[in-house]
């Protein structure tokens, strides 16, 4: 046991499948074949698949109890500025980890038949954005952090740039372009921090005493980035567009993971460094989270396209997520961590049931299809699980997390429940109208009768999906109960306030 402690867990799951990804893409850019090819799906495989296994200890050895970070990893790095390789996770980021492995699993297998064309470049890429995205998750160095933030979009946006749809390029360039603009004045917030501390560790920016107006300028700086990542509403626009050009692999990886990048710099950067400035601006922030829950449900219901449906979905589970933050509360932080993990599970196979569609038919328009369970009965069955979860039924890990934020909305006050709640019904109803029309009814077209049933590989991909969603809805307590001395943690933070007095030495 003494041996596997001093494993760096944490840095093997970052770069171990970083490294795979390179070395396929400069092995396998020239290969041609079709074993080859072959050859270089299985290895593709084998290294999701083990990054997946490195991530285990980090939650086995995971102690809920303990206070502060666990697994920490420091060296030096750039000595003149004193910036860190600076390595942890707490109860709040530790979930993150093995989800990100897992979700690449998942996408590697989806595109196993799909993907024909630079098939080497394009699992490379998943990989290599596979262990930048848990470097955000573990980094504890600010300037560290921004490099592993920033490092996600080159992947994607070459991932939706040449597998993507018709209208690729113009989705490729929104989605960097949005998320690349929004994160130039994380920039100037960090490097001010820098400045003011002397440091980039992020946990001595927790203890500086900034003033309001320090607090109010760095929140609005970090906000910019973190919204546009989740996405809030109005700065969401660019996620549709990005889902619906972006192959399945994707869509899967943009909805699982990389929409909660954003989501957990608010816990990490936002409400610690400016938690007066966090409880000042709550208001605000809760009113864009409510907006994005009823109006963003309301645009879903009109949506002709499965994946801008799904796409919008997405942006309106989110809004719950920021909701519970932001009622400085156990329940609603817990309820939008949650959240977060939840909507990776309900959000990723859902897009992978539309791949499967999509595959068949090569459309995503919703009138193409109907009288789907006549001729795909086990996929109708995987497909109305998720789209139940995804309307937050009880028993599916949909309802988890909405419902702790729902039951801390009412703590706080009843309209903001009543509000937060109403997300159950839109849900249900853009839903349940997909699932019927999609799925129910007689035989559509010529195409729907062609379809045949889900293959083995697709079967065993989405019953892990389906399990998942139900362990996490029948048992939350093993996810919840990893977070709560972090959580806690956190709320005692934000509440002491960090406002210097008056003359008194910074």
């Amino acid at each position: 046991m003494m041996i596997l402690a001093n494993i760096p867990w944490l840095s093997i799951s970052i770069w171990l499948p970083i490294f795979a990804g390179v070395a396929l893409i400069v092995w396998g850019g020239a290969r041609r074949s079709a074993a080859e090819m072959q050859i270089i799906r299985w290895l593709a495989l084998a290294a999701a698949i083990l990054g997946f296994l490195v991530t285990l200890p980090v939650i086995g050895q995971f102690v809920a109890t303990h206070h502060g970070f666990q697994f920490v990893e420091k060296a030096a790095w750039i000595d003149r500025f004193a910036v860190q390789y600076l390595l942890g996770v707490d109860g709040i980021s530790v979930w993150f980890v093995p989800l990100t492995a897992l979700i690449t699993v998942f996408v590697v297998v989806a595109g196993w038949e799909v993907i024909e064309d630079r098939v080497a470049q394009y699992l490379g890429a998943f990989l290599i954005l596979s262990g930048l995205m848990v470097g955000v998750f573990c980094a504890l160095d600010g300037l560290l952090f921004y490099f592993f933030f920033e490092a996600t979009l080159i992947p994607m946006y070459i991932i939706i740039g040449v597998w993507g749809g018709p209208r690729r390029v113009y989705a490729a360039f929104k989605f960097f372009l949005y998320t690349l603009l929004g994160s130039l004045l994380t920039l100037v917030a960090i490097v001010y921090l820098y400045v003011q501390s002397g440091s980039f560790e992020v946990l001595s920016w927790h203890l500086l005493p900034l003033t309001m107006r320090e607090q109010t300028l760095i929140f609005g700086a970090f906000l910019i980035a973190f919204a546009v990542k989740v996405p809030m509403w109005p700065v969401h626009t660019w996620l549709p567009d990005a889902h619906v050009e972006a192959p399945t692999g994707g869509s899967v990886v943009l909805a699982a993971i990389m929409l909660k990048l954003g989501a957990y710099g608010f816990l990490r950067f936002s409400l610690p460094i400016a938690p007066d400035a966090s409880q000042d601006l709550a208001p605000i922030m809760i009113a864009l989270s409510l907006v994005a829950v009823i109006y963003i449900g309301l645009v879903a219901l009109v949506q002709e396209d499965m994946k801008k449906l799904v796409a919008y979905s997405s942006v309106a589970h989110m809004g719950f997520v920021t909701l519970g933050f932001f009622l400085f509360s156990p329940l609603g932080l817990e309820g939008g961590i949650v959240q977060m993990i939840s909507h990776g599970f309900v959000s990723g196979a859902m897009f992978l049931c539309i791949g499967v569609l999509y595959d068949r038919v090569h459309s995503r328009a919703i009138s193409d299809y109907g009288g789907v369970v006549n001729r795909m009965p086990r996929f109708a069955a995987f497909f109305v699980l998720f789209s139940m979860a995804n309307a937050g039924l009880p028993a599916t890990s949909g309802f988890v997390g909405e419902f702790m934020v729902i039951l801390a909305a009412v703590s706080e006050q009843f309209w903001l429940g009543l509000g937060a709640a109403t997300a159950l019904i839109l849900g249900a109803a853009y839903t349940l109208w997909m699932v019927k029309r999609v799925i129910f009814g007689e035989v559509a077209n010529e195409r729907v009768a062609q379809l045949s049933d889900v293959s083995a590989r697709e079967f065993w991909m989405l019953m892990a999906m389906a399990l998942l969603v139900l362990f996490m809805g029948l048992w939350p307590a093993p996810f919840t109960n990893l977070m709560t001395t972090a959580s806690e943690d956190l709320l005692r933070h934000v509440s002491v306030t960090k406002i210097p007095q008056v003359g008194a030495p910074r």
